[in-house]
């Protein structure tokens, strides 16, 4: 209950923060385990039976998941090509396997070097796993909040062009929100400018700007309204940019960013950290492209926070390690001095009575003649 109200607070204050994310995760663990503490109290059927699907879906639901990350991953590289981006699912969804593959392993070896490295390594998955999903879950729920109600300037997120210079499907979508939201302000008595923004790749004929600006003049958007800025390389860049145009026109000003639904709640996170008095939303995007965007997605917001990562993954691999040395040094000594025992000990004879024993026959001492 109290993450939950961390969470609420967190979103009230600004909705662009990481913490959300993470507080939504600790909202939803807790009180998945809370529920199956109740129903694992309870003697009726149904609950028992709700508990045996809780329990099932935790256990088997990583399966399932890499099963599916696999099968992604193998579309997105028969529809997108082989690139760094297009592996991602299918290289998480093969981790998972690994995982649970050495987790399997190590319980039938039963070697405790192998426990140990199992034991950092299910925890290490486990730390990034819950971050991924509390991620997803939080960036899914802000690309679909509502846009503020007043805005000075509308920015659209610029992506890689086709054929140098043609706007792909996926630019085309953020463009026509980008329009629908300029439009919408509009008709709530505000004056708001487009910015769309885009720097030229080096395989690139024109801007992305410039190829934005055209598509969307040839749709019949007042050309007057648009602001190109062409610099930009990046996320960051992108918005830095549009940043200095709008506090030299219009200080103070507030904006609409736009970009993909995957890509809102990064872009957001960004514009918090630079000061932009604004808020993301996100365009649609294909299914199949969904999963390994927001994989890429989560990773680059992972390595914004790298400090603070490693740390916590320093600590993760570390303690359970020093514990298992330290354990492992414990037992064999234990075995040693069991075999020193075991070799001072004096070695019995087939005949012969023990130290302090009693005699073969009826008494102690040699047996005396008739």
């Amino acid at each position: 209950m109290a993450a939950f109200v961390v969470f609420v607070a967190g979103v009230a204050h600004d909705r662009r923060s990481f913490s959300n994310a993470v507080f939504l995760g600790l909202a939803l663990a807790l009180g998945a385990l809370g529920f199956a503490e109740r129903l694992a109290g309870t003697h009726d059927r149904a609950a028992r039976l709700l508990l045996l699907a809780f329990v099932l879906l935790a256990v088997a639901g990583p399966f399932f998941a890499a099963l599916y990350l696999v099968g992604n991953g193998v579309t997105m590289v028969l529809r997108e090509g082989v690139r760094p981006t297009t592996l991602l699912p299918l290289l998480a969804g093969l981790a998972i396997l690994g995982v649970i593959a050495l987790e399997v392993a190590a319980n039938r070896v039963g070697s405790p070097r192998l426990t140990l490295i199992t034991a950092v390594t299910v925890r290490l998955a486990g730390y990034l796993s819950f971050l991924c999903v509390s991620y997803v879950i939080y960036a899914l729920i802000y690309s679909k909040l509502p846009v503020p109600r007043r805005a000075d300037y509308v920015v659209v997120l610029g992506a890689g062009l086709l054929d140098g210079g043609q706007v792909p499907r996926l630019l085309a979508s953020r463009l026509e929100r980008g329009r629908a939201v300029c439009e919408k302000l509009a008709s709530r008595g505000g004056d708001p400018l487009l910015i769309v923004s885009g720097g030229k790749g080096g395989d690139e004929q024109v801007s992305e700007a410039e190829a934005m600006a055209r598509y969307l003049t040839e749709r019949g958007f007042p050309a007057s309204r648009l602001i190109l800025e062409d610099q930009s390389a990046s996320t960051g860049e992108n918005l830095l940019f549009s940043k200095a145009i709008m506090d030299q026109q219009r200080p103070g000003a507030r904006c609409v960013i736009v970009t993909s639904g995957f890509h809102a709640f990064r872009a957001a996170i960004i514009a918090r950290r630079l000061g932009i008095t604004g808020q993301a939303t996100g365009a649609r995007t294909a299914g199949y492209y969904w999963p390994g965007a927001m994989l890429r997605e989560f990773a680059a917001v992972l390595f914004s926070y790298k400090l603070v990562n490693a740390g916590v993954c320093a600590l993760i691999v570390v303690l359970p390690l020093a514990y298992g040395v330290v354990r492992l040094r414990g037992l064999g000594g234990r075995l040693s001095i069991g075999s020193a025992h075991a070799e001072s000990a004096p070695a019995h004879l087939p005949g012969r009575p023990a130290a302090g024993g009693q005699g073969t026959a009826a008494g102690a001492g040699p047996a005396r003649r008739p």
